[in-house]
Order: C-alpha cells, then structure tokens, then sequence
C-alpha cells in the first residue's frame, strides 16, 4: 500500500474556512468560510483549480454537505444568518440556489448540515443555535421541500 502524502493549498478565502468536504468521489472539494461564500475546487492528484464561488449567503457558512450523486451535483450550505441552501450545478462550474430555507425555519444560526444516506432519498437534516434540528425532503411529485422541526 502507497504511503499518503500531504497536500496543502490555499482555498482563497478572505476570513476563516471553517468546513471542508470532499464529495462523494473524492474528485471535488467544497470549503465554507466566515467571507460569506462556498468554494467549489476539482481535485486531480495533488492539484487543485477552482470551478464555482458560490455566495448568497449574509453571515458566515458554517459547514458544507454533498448530497449523494444520484440526486445529480448538489451541495448544501449552512450559515450564521439563519439559512440553509441548496446548490444545484446546472452546466459545468455554473451553480445556483435549488432551495433556500423559508424565514423563521430557525431563529439563530444554522450551524451543522448533513445530507441523509441516499437510501432515504432527497432528505438533509440542519441543527441550530435555536436549540432545534429541522430535517427537509425533497418531493419529486410536486417539486417541493418539505420541512419538519
């Protein structure tokens, strides 16, 4: 077995990167940070190239989720400013919002964001500063996000 070596590189970022996550093939990075965005890189060995900056939201993003390919490119967000999003990639390095959480899902920050096991289907799960979990699923039927809280 190859021994892993230890690959560093700066995302880009003007404040804090507070999450980073592969997705689920281990060929793109998405970083959240306190400057209020989500960056998007394709990994290939040890080099790195910067495909999306995603900003929309208006507070620091807390952590990042991939949700399984089977739901095609899509990346969820979570942010001091007490919104959870949606990104959807509709042509290559071109993304945009699918979902934004409606006001008041959460009173105070949405600070952890998971996408369910795929096996669930379209389904995540947002943990807030509130004191409350909210989980959202996704119909097919009627194209729309469900929440509970």
């Amino acid at each position: 077995m190859a021994a892993a070596t230890a690959v560093s590189f700066d995302p880009g970022h003007r404040d804090v990167v507070h999450d980073v996550q592969f997705d689920y093939y281990g060929k793109r990075v998405a970083t959240a940070s306190s400057d209020r965005s989500v960056k998007i890189f394709e990994v290939v060995g040890n080099e790195q190239r910067l495909v999306a900056d995603l900003a929309g939201h208006e507070g620091p993003v807390w952590q990042v989720s991939w949700a399984h390919p089977k739901f095609g490119n899509l990346l969820a967000s979570c942010s001091f400013d007490q919104r959870l999003m949606v990104w959807k990639e509709v042509s290559e390095g071109n993304w945009q919002v699918l979902y934004q959480s409606p006001p008041g899902l959460h009173t105070a920050s949405i600070n952890s964001v998971t996408f369910a096991p795929q096996e669930v289907g379209l389904c995540l799960a947002a943990a807030s500063s509130d004191g409350s979990v909210s989980i959202l699923s996704y119909d097919a039927n009627t194209g729309t996000w469900t929440t509970d809280k």
